[in-house]
């Protein structure tokens, strides 16, 4: 077994297994980069190996503990031999980040590939409590945890054309919840992580006026970046967080708060050439 002591103590995370499903890019890698820095161990699941292998050699070269197993959210063997993969090497489980995802193109709801809706709903849904599932009892054999599960403000809310996405995510949310409840009196606490734009290679691929414009939809002008959601799962699965659980975060600029336009009047003053009603 390996020691997953070997961080300094002043790290929050010390001595601590932390999972990640979808760990291979992105805010998922982002995180388990953050969570072997917070002094854990830390286990990495996704399809992809090279791009698994790579996050484990920057864990590994920065000092941490990391073990890359190839996984399939949506099946149920493949999420109960990630699970076992965390215990069988680092001996406990304490905390998890759910963070794989996937779904259609954007297309209005009549036009929607069925196969590629259920594709969705597979790895949003049936991953996140495939994940849960096999998570909570290696957790409560360990004493407790918590779990951290991936929405979007997409599951607060609704979007034009991303009908399968906008289901899933407030699927998520669901799960959560109820999760939340079923174990709140045995050491699990259970939340959701809800981002707005966020600076992933999705909208880096989108280009700069993208960027711009969902910069410009958020109250505070700018979009978001993975570590500033990875900071807020870390803090989800810490012990500042203590009594926490069944929450759903946005981490979104103030969208979710409501509308802040662009150009507006105040005081009877135009501070631009256009106000918005």
């Amino acid at each position: 077994m390996d020691s997953t002591n070997n961080q300094p103590t002043t790290a929050p995370l010390a001595g601590k297994v932390a999972l990640v499903a979808g760990a291979s890019r992105g805010i998922g890698a982002v995180t388990a980069e953050a969570f072997a820095r917070a002094g854990a161990a830390v286990v990495l699941g996704a399809r992809d190996e090279e791009a698994l292998k790579e996050v484990a050699a920057r864990i590994r070269a920065a000092g941490g503990a990391a073990l890359a197993v190839v996984t399939d959210v949506g099946d149920p063997a493949s999420m109960d031999a990630l699970v076992g993969r965390a215990v069988d090497r680092f001996g406990r489980l304490d905390a998890a980040f759910n963070n794989a995802t996937d779904g259609p193109r954007p297309a209005p709801l009549a036009e929607i590939d069925i196969d590629a809706f259920d594709r969705g709903i597979r790895t949003n849904i049936r991953g996140t409590f495939l994940g849960m599932k096999y998570q909570i009892p290696a957790m409560l054999a360990s004493g407790g945890g918590a779990i951290v599960n991936m929405a979007s403000l997409a599951g607060i809310q609704g979007f034009n054309h991303l009908s399968a996405y906008v289901a899933g995510k407030a699927g998520i949310i669901g799960l959560t919840r109820v999760a939340a409840l079923d174990y709140a009196d045995q050491g699990i606490r259970v939340n959701v992580v809800a981002p707005g734009p966020i600076l992933t290679h999705h909208l880096e691929a989108a280009g700069e006026e993208a960027q711009r414009q969902a910069a410009l939809a958020t109250p505070m002008r700018r979009i978001g970046s993975s570590q500033e959601v990875a900071d807020a799962v870390l803090w989800l699965c810490s012990e500042q967080s203590s009594f926490i659980t069944g929450a759903v975060i946005p981490i979104d600029g103030g969208q979710s708060a409501g509308l802040k336009p662009p150009r507006m009047y105040r005081q009877g003053q135009t501070m631009n050439k256009e106000a918005t009603p």
